[in-house]
């Protein structure tokens, strides 16, 4: 699955740290891949006949595939050390998964791209509480 986000950090001429190679490959495409399902989920729940209902969840989606797009972007730039900052994008996409995927829980029975959405969010989740562990 992160096949090519694998491979793009290993032609990286330099030593990218102490940081786990897989962990961040893992972080990278869940990040992406949530990105793009959340902003896939908002506008499914716009083609919804109950669109009001879902207004939180709309806005949910696209802060949370905002956040993700960003944290994919800059954790795939590794010349240099912005440490502190990485970390905060990663708690912020943290929280951003954990509240969209809450959100899309609450509505998962009732539609499916919601339920596919909360699965997403919590593997990003997960993606980014692992990368956080090998920051120290």
């Amino acid at each position: 699955m992160t096949h090519h986000v694998s491979a793009m950090l290993d032609t990286y001429p330099k030593n990218v740290g102490n940081i786990d190679r897989q962990k961040l490959a893992e972080c990278i495409q869940a990040c992406f891949e949530c990105a793009q399902t959340c902003t896939a989920c908002a506008d499914a729940c716009l083609a919804e006949d109950m669109v009001a209902d879902l207004r939180q969840c709309i806005r949910l989606n696209l802060d949370c595939a905002d956040v993700c797009a960003a944290t994919g972007r800059m954790l795939s730039r590794q010349t240099g050390n912005n440490v502190e900052t990485t970390r905060a994008l990663l708690e912020a996409c943290r929280a951003a998964c954990k509240t969209c995927g809450d959100e899309c829980e609450s509505h998962a029975q009732m539609h499916e791209h919601c339920k596919v959405c909360a699965e997403a969010c919590r593997r990003c989740e997960q993606a980014c509480a692992d990368l956080l562990v090998t920051l120290g």
